[in-house]
Order: structure tokens, then sequence, then C-alpha cells
């Protein structure tokens, strides 16, 4: 009898496949030996359902795991010394290559951990990622005090491979279904979510083979040095000095690892490897999370970051966008089978070689010429593995591997690049050549609205429900939207819409706005999908007259459908901001960049505004914005920022003028901050940078509780009158307004920052400000 399968090691009846030469490293150990150990590890690479890990093969290798099922069954460990696990607790932290105890009140679950990652707790399932959290250190809950770190904990997922031991420690499918629907032990997943609690920061810092050579020492190392292993590293080292057996076990996991890697047969993502036959079945499937939905995750990645469209005044700014893999595959329709139990790992692993394999070979070193946005991998544990995508690409590449984590997010979020805290103003001090003109600083400049560079950064999509049967999310209106009467589609709907296979179709759009006015034609419109390109929108939208930005909208899109639904939802108690009502929940940032003078549905530009107005329009454009909508902006630098050259002398006596007035009369307040090395305004001041004086915006926001039915208001406030600021009221079909209702909204717009009015809209009248009695 004849056999064509090679030569593979038999734990317990061959010579073992470790021998001395490969505790001094891969380099110290003959080109046959090592040919042999590959041999090994294909084999079981090929066998077991998970990805090959690095520690998981020395564990292959050092305890014997036999092929067919068996596993780990004749290993001499102590089943009873496996440090134990419970879903959600605190524990100290486990590796990769781990050999765990799962309690679940009756049989005990024993497992192999062949995979985990990063679950922080600022990432929802659904959401996209903060950027600060790719690349954060161990403890870190947000970017703004990074000095003061939480406690060494941190939120882990570990996967488990529950049949390592063989079938004679193996519960059966039917239990094992039980516990996930349970989710007491395991969760639905079955995977089992930890806060694992680390030692030190620095040994959150490890490598995966160092932390896992630490371990075994740690916790198998009884196992580890037992006779009854195929062969001992104190035999193989000739020593049971702790010195010499944490060296010697660097060196096997090192000869391991390179094995791995130099492998024909197997594809490695980190510490990692598939085969290349199961990972090119994958590309080849036709199903969730083949090549299309894979390719489709590549294609997302550009898409995420280059502009969608020009912008109306200038051009478009800087965008970053980071992209956790876990949380991508959970999008996919019907991908939920494909990311349970050992598959979600293999998934993972898969989904980033696609990735990899398409920024080697269809990008300049990370670069897409075309749409000028660099992708690049930026953190190696967080959800599966984070992608940062960048517009513009071309500026500030450095040269680095784009394959090799970076932590971008978190330090680019700590150092707070101006692009992401304020307006790029142009710098102080006339240009030489203006000095060179005589006379020329006495000519008056004109205002100019350049862009702004936080731009792409307001108003990004709320992903609020991700599952089979529909995508909802939530987004502020923009003052584009409004003009352009456009709605954006976010990156996860526009990749879900384009099974239509269309670049464009007819769709239908349903508002529902409760506590407001809507004509039977804004409840119900047939708008227009746009698919083109890169972008996504719908088009014709008829927004209602009393939608303004920042009014927070809520989308829901059945999968499939051709229908939209968008909802508006009230406030407890309207408000006050700055002397528009406001009934409805609002982005505050928005508002105070899209609501300042001069900027309206019906238009936007400093064309017209007196000085006053010019200057808040300038701090809320240009200043460092906060959530709650505050904004602040470097006294020095906001005559640049309204004219963008020199002013003449007496423009800039007129702004200092107009400042101390606002500032006296609390339109704007004063503050005080420092500038970075960057040139860059920091508030509050920054210890060992020069201060600088601020002016800050803040909206100036009032509750107004609801009147409802007299016995809603209490006894002592009936019969008091409330001002009711003026607004826009709709006429019955054939009226029209009177000329004295048409010049008190042209002098209502003239107050609010517009200097030559603004003209009613067709059908709606305007009502005066008054006093009302409740």
């Amino acid at each position: 009898m004849t056999t064509t399968e090679p030569d593979v090691w038999r734990p317990y009846e061959d010579e073992p496949v470790l021998t001395p030469a490969m505790a001094g490293g891969y380099s110290a150990t003959p080109a046959g030996e090592l040919a042999r150990l590959r041999r090994y590890l294909e084999a079981v690479a090929a066998d077991r359902a998970c990805p090959l890990h690095t520690a998981v093969a020395f564990n292959a290798a050092y305890f014997g795991y036999e092929r067919g099922g068996e596993g780990y069954g004749n290993g001499p460990f102590d089943l009873d010394a496996f440090p134990r696990l419970t879903l959600g607790d605190e524990v100290a932290v486990l590796p990769v290559g781990a050999l765990v105890r799962i309690d679940t009140g009756s049989d005990p679950l024993y497992a192999e951990i062949v995979y985990k990652e990063g679950r922080h707790p600022a990432l929802d399932e659904g959401d996209e990622i903060a950027g600060w959290v790719s690349g954060a250190p161990l403890g870190a809950s947000g970017p703004e005090r990074p000095e003061q770190m939480r406690r060494p904990v941190r939120r882990e997922l570990l996967v488990p491979d529950l049949t390592a031991f063989g079938p004679a420690l193996q519960l059966g499918q039917a239990k094992l279904r039980r516990f996930r629907a349970r989710q007491k032990w395991l969760n639905k997943d079955g995977h089992v979510v930890v806060s694992a609690r680390y030692g030190s920061p620095e040994e959150a810092g490890l490598d995966d083979t160092t932390a896992f050579a630490l371990h075994l020492l740690a916790h198998q190392r009884e196992a580890l040095l037992s006779p009854l292993v195929p062969v001992s590293v104190a035999h193989l080292t000739g020593s049971s000095r702790e010195e010499q057996l944490r060296e010697a076990l660097g060196g096997l996991l090192d000869t391991v690892d390179h094995v791995l890697r130099t492998s024909d047969n197997l594809r490695s993502w980190g510490h990692y490897a598939l085969t290349r036959v199961r990972v090119a079945a994958g590309l080849r499937h036709d199903g969730p999370l083949g090549g299309d939905d894979l390719r489709a995750l590549t294609g997302s990645l550009e898409r995420g970051a280059a502009p969608a469209t020009r912008r109306r005044h200038g051009l478009n700014g800087s965008r970053t966008v980071y992209t956790a893999i876990g949380p991508w595959l959970r999008g996919v329709d019907g991908a939920a089978p494909l990311l349970t139990c050992l598959e979600y790992a293999v998934s993972v692993c898969r989904a980033n070689l696609a990735v990899a394999d398409f920024v080697r070979g269809d990008t300049d070193n990370g670069l897409r010429a075309e749409t000028d946005v660099r992708i690049t991998f930026d953190d190696g544990f967080e959800n599966g593995g984070v992608w940062r995508s960048h517009h513009p690409g071309s500026q500030g590449a450095d040269g680095s591997d784009p394959l090799r984590p970076a932590g971008r997010g978190w330090r680019d979020a700590v150092c707070a690049p101006a692009s992401h805290q304020t307006a790029a103003l142009p710098p102080l001090g006339v240009p030489p050549e203006e000095e060179a003109e005589e006379g020329r600083r006495d000519i008056d400049a004109l205002p100019v609205d350049i862009p702004l560079a936080d731009d792409d950064l307001l108003g990004q999509p709320n992903y609020l429900r991700i599952n089979d049967s529909e995508l909802c999310w939530r987004l502020p209106l923009r003052l584009a939207h409004l003009m352009d009467g456009t709605l954006p589609l976010p990156p996860r709907a526009r990749e879900a819409l384009a099974c239509l296979g269309v670049d464009a179709a007819p769709v239908r759009l349903e508002l529902s706005h409760p506590g407001g006015e809507l004509d039977a034609e804004e409840e119900v419109q047939e708008v227009l999908l746009k698919l083109g390109g890169d972008s996504g929108m719908l088009r014709g939208v008829q927004w209602p007259i009393d939608f303004f930005p920042g009014l927070c909208l809520y989308v829901q899109w059945p999968r499939g459908g051709t229908v939209f639904r968008l909802r508006t939802i009230e406030l407890d108690d309207p408000v006050e901001v700055d002397g528009q009502l406001v009934a409805h929940r609002y982005d505050p940032g928005v508002l105070t960049r899209e609501g300042a003078p001069g900027s309206g549905r019906y238009g936007d530009s400093a064309t017209g505004l007196d000085t006053r107005h010019l200057v808040l329009r300038a701090v809320r454009r240009f200043g460092r914005l906060t959530p709650d909508g505050h904004a602040l902006l470097d006294r020095a630098a906001l005559p640049r920022g309204i004219y963008h050259t020199a002013p003449s002398p007496h423009q800039v006596s007129a702004l200092a003028q107009a400042i101390d007035q606002l500032l006296a009369e609390r339109y704007l307040y004063p503050a005080t901050g420092s500038r970075g090395a960057d040139g860059q305004p920091h508030h509050p001041a920054r210890e060992g940078e020069p201060r600088i004086a601020l002016v800050g915006y803040a909206p100036n926001t009032v509750v107004v509780p609801r009147s409802g039915s007299a016995d809603r208001v209490p006894p002592r406030v009936r019969g008091v009158e409330h001002f009711v600021h003026g607004f826009l009221r709709r006429l019955p079909a054939g009226a029209v307004p009177q000329d004295t209702q048409r010049a008190a909204y042209r002098e209502h717009c003239r107050h609010v920052g517009k200097a030559d009015g603004w003209e009613l809209p067709p059908g709606y009248t305007f009502v005066t400000a008054h006093l009302r009695r409740r």
C-alpha cells in the first residue's frame, strides 16, 4: 500500500518536531528541521477550524496536537489548574494560546483561546469608531486628559476553541446552543467578553508571543516542564533556570512564527495564519462575506474619505475616517452565521487580508491617486483591526509601511491637529509684496468666505440600528442640504443600495414632523436617488419651511425597498437659541457654524453684513468648536478670518471696537488660551506655551416650557404675558401676504444679520413679534 501524503509528524509516536537548535531561533535551525515543522503546522492549519496563531501553533508542536479530532486529549494537563473565565467578569489578562476553563455552573468548558481583540466601551454595536479609540493606550477613556488613565483594565473579546481537547471533554451542540441563548457563560456568538486586568501599562504593550511566554511560565509551568510532553523545554536547553527557559521559549516561538510566515501554503495576517485554500474559497464564495462583500469593504475605505461633491464656497477640506473591521462585518446582510464561534476569527483575518492585498496591489504605498485618499492600518487589536482613510492623502506622506499599525487616531486626537479644531486661518502679518505697495493698506478689504477646515467633521451620521431588515441612522440637517434640496446617504446605505444596479432611481421620501406643519406634498415626496460615482444622496427634497441647519433627522430605510422614512423628535420643552425658537432635537455645533449671521436657506455670504455681524460670523465659523456649541477664536486672527488679507487701518479699528462692544453686551465672552508650537490656539491654556487672548461665542439658550391646557399651567402664572418671537406662517391656498408683512419680514432679516433682508418665501406670511397672554 502506498500513500502520497507527505511525512507529517505524529505526536507521541514520532521523534519530537521541536529540536534543541530551534531554541536558538530560526536562524540557528537547519533547513531540514524547519521543513519538517512546517509540514506539521500546515497540516494542523488545514485540520483546525480557526486561524493558527503563533502561540496556538507552539501549543500544537509542544503539547502534541493530534489531528482528526483528538486535539490535546493526550496532553499532560491538570485541568483544574486552568485559569477560570466567566462572561463579563474582571479577570487577569489571558493571551492567545492560553488554556482555560469556562465555569458554567455544571459541566465546565475546557478550551484554548485562539483569537482575541479589544472591545472598547466607547464603541457600541454598529457605531462608526471614534478616531481616538484607534491606538488608544490601556485605560484611556477619551483624548481630553490623556495623562490621567483609568486603572489598567481593558475590555476584551476572547474566542475559545471548545474542541481543542478532543471529544472526551466536549459538550453536545444542543447544550452549547442553550448556553449561547442564555448568554450567561458564553455570549450569543459563542465568545467570552471580559474585563482583562493588566499588571501595568507596559504589560499591555507586550508583543503577543512575549506575553504568551510569560503566561506559560506563570500558569502552565507544570505542564511545560512535564516529562510526558513530546519534548520538554528543559530537555531542549539542558537547564531549568528561569532565564534560560525564557530565552528558549523566545527562540522556539520565533522559529514557529518564521515557519508560518514563510510557508507557501499559508497566508499570514499578523500572528494569525490561514491556509491559502481557505482564503481563496472565501473569495470565490458568492454569499455573505464572499468576494463581492470584501471588494465592497475595500471600496468603502476609499469612498468614506473621498469628498462626495465640491463645496459651494471653495475646495473640499480634509477628512479622516476610521473603519473597524468587526463592526463593518456585522453590518453585512446575512453575515451573522459567519461571525459566530471560530468563524468570526476566520472572517476577520480574511477581511484584513483582502484590504492588505488591495493596499499592496492597487495603491502607491497606501495612496489612491485617483481620489487622493491614503489607506493605512492604524490599530491591530481593537475590534478586529482599524483602518484609517485620509483625504488629501498626498499631503503628509512619511514613507512608512501602510500595513504597520501606526496609532494615528489616538496621537492625532491628543495632539489636536488644527484641521480637527478650527478653520485654517491665514497667518497674521502683512505679506512683503503688500508692504511694498504704498497706499495699498488704505484700500478697504472685502469680506471673503473661505471654506471651513472642519466642514467634513460636522454632521457625521450616527448609525442607530443595522440588521437584516433595516438600516437606521441619525444626522443633523446641513445648510447645503437646505439650499440644494438634498439628503446625503451614509456609506453603509450607499453600499447596500448599490444592489439596485442603477445610478439613479425614483424613490419615496416620507416625512414625519410632530409639532410642526407639513403640507401634503411635503409629507410624501417623490425624490431622485443618485448613486453615481462615489457619492449617494436623495435629490429634489422639499424641506419644510421650519427646518433649520442642525435639526436632527432620524432616517429609516427598509433594506431592499425604495422608501425612506424621515422623522424629527420634539424636545420635552422648546428652547430659544439666540432668539430662534427650537422645538426639536438639534446639533448645537452645526447650529453654531451654519446659523451664523449671513447664513440662511436662501443664501450664505458675508456680503452686506455690518462690522458687528462680521465679527460674530467669524467667531462662529472659525472658532474652535465644542460639543455644546461654544466657539473660541484667537482674537489676533480675527481680521484675517474675515478678510483673508490685511484690512485697512480703519477697518482694524472698527473690528476692535465691535469686539469690545460685543464683549460688553455679552454677545461674546473673553477667554485666555495659549499658542502651541504648531501655531494653533489651545484652551484651556497649556503650561509652557505663550498666553493669547481669545474671544468666545456661547449660544444664548433659554428653556421655554410648553403651554398646554389650563390645568397644566400653574395657577401663579395664569394670565401672565409672555413674549413670542416673529415667525413664518403658511397661508391658505390662493392667499398672498400684505406689503406690511413683507416689510416686517425684511426688517426681521436685517435684525438677524442680512443687510438687505430676505423676501418672504412663496405661500407664507410673517407674524411679527408680540406678547401673548397665557
